[in-house]
């Protein structure tokens, strides 16, 4: 028989860093692993400064920086490409992502197609990749997807806009830089909505079919780490030792990922994203209250957290106090577009983690719970 707290198989493959000003030891780490250096990023890292930070500390250490900056949102099948291609211009020994979850996901998708060529559509699901994958870094600029503590890529379809997760452990990176000087240049606003996924990951991932006692041990420190640290930050943005709190929160929220996956808010905001253009962060955390409680109503437990019904109650409470919607209705979400949203959910892969099971009828009415809540 299985033992009691369930099958466990952890396999951590990222060296975690946590330092503030830890973004001058890149250098430093990278070179062990290469000398030609492929940063991935978006432009809006320039303005920051962390760029700059970034090529000196490599420099200072002899490493060449190949710089590609044109990542998008939520990034698609096609940015991750067009990153390859650009690649493989190169001769690039190392991959450092540096920025949110999509420069991280776009620089992770670049592993795959450098190793095994074709497209993303390819690696859709877990240990699909092929070939040798270069040695990846991952560098956090927000406190919110955990992608730094992942061996999955989540990239957009870019015809459909729906989300495909492609995992493999060779995508894991060789260590993650939590230095969380660098999210006090987020924008208020870029704030509230990857602290709000990263909640949602600490809520989704203690619940879900394959949680174990490892993975719940995670989420309940996300948790802690990120309810404290989100009420720190919305009263005093400078604050660095929650900006520090949120950062670990996240990463340990994406460690909980990696051993237990997300659930049905998840698969039910990726079709309000397609659709509507909603920023992920937004459309997750419009559905989790109503997620916690429909859960809740089937037997599902979250006394650890919060009782369900005061765990919905903070949840949206957190959504109003950012000043972000707390409807689809206020989102443009159309009515009509329930029931094409409903069957692309039950479609999503996060969803079949749920505790309850997720079918269009269900996803149905959770959507239609949230259109004016």
């Amino acid at each position: 028989m299985p033992p009691a707290h369930g099958t466990i198989d952890f396999d951590p493959r990222t060296r975690t860093i946590v330092k503030p000003g830890g973004l001058a030891d890149l250098g430093t780490l990278v070179r062990p692993l290469g000398r030609r250096v492929l940063l991935v990023t978006d432009a809006g890292l320039a303005a920051a400064g962390h760029l700059d930070r970034a090529a000196a500390s490599l420099k200072e250490v002899g490493c060449e920086l190949v710089l590609f900056d044109q990542v998008h949102p939520n990034p698609t099948t096609d940015d991750v490409a067009a990153c390859a291609d650009f690649a493989r211009a190169q001769t690039i020994d190392v991959v450092v992502g540096l920025g949110g979850g999509s420069s991280m996901d776009c620089a992770k998708g670049t592993l795959f197609l450098l190793a095994g060529g074709g497209t993303m559509h390819d690696y859709k699901g877990i240990g699909r990749g092929q070939g040798t994958f270069l040695p990846f870094v991952a560098i956090p600029t927000t406190a919110g997807t955990g992608s730094e503590a992942q061996s999955f890529a989540v990239i957009s379809d870019a015809e459909t806009h729906l989300k495909m997760a492609c995992g493999d452990k060779r995508a894991a990176a060789r260590f993650a830089l939590l230095d969380p000087e660098l999210t006090l240049t987020m924008p208020s606003e870029v704030t509230m909505l990857t602290g709000l996924d990263a909640i949602s990951h600490a809520v989704e991932t203690f619940v879900t079919r394959p949680a174990s006692v490892l993975s719940k041990m995670f989420s309940r420190q996300a948790w802690t780490l990120l309810s404290d640290g989100f009420d720190a930050v919305l009263e005093q943005p400078s604050d660095l030792d929650a900006r520090s709190n949120m950062l670990l929160g996240a990463h340990l929220a994406g460690m909980a990922i990696e051993c237990s996956m997300l659930g049905a808010a998840h698969a039910l905001a990726n079709p309000i994203t397609a659709h509507a253009g909603t920023p992920h962060g937004q459309a997750v955390a419009v559905m989790l209250p109503h997620v916690v409680r429909w859960n809740a109503a089937g037997g599902t437990v979250y006394d650890d957290l919060l009782p369900a019904d005061a765990l919905a109650d903070r949840l949206h409470d957190f959504i109003s106090r950012s000043g972000l919607k707390t409807d689809l209705a206020t989102l443009g979400v159309s009515p009509s577009l329930v029931p094409q949203m409903a069957v692309e959910a039950c479609e999503q892969w996060t969803g079949t983690f749920n505790p309850r099971p997720l079918d269009v009828a269900a996803a149905t009415r959770l959507y239609e719970a949230a259109a004016e809540s």
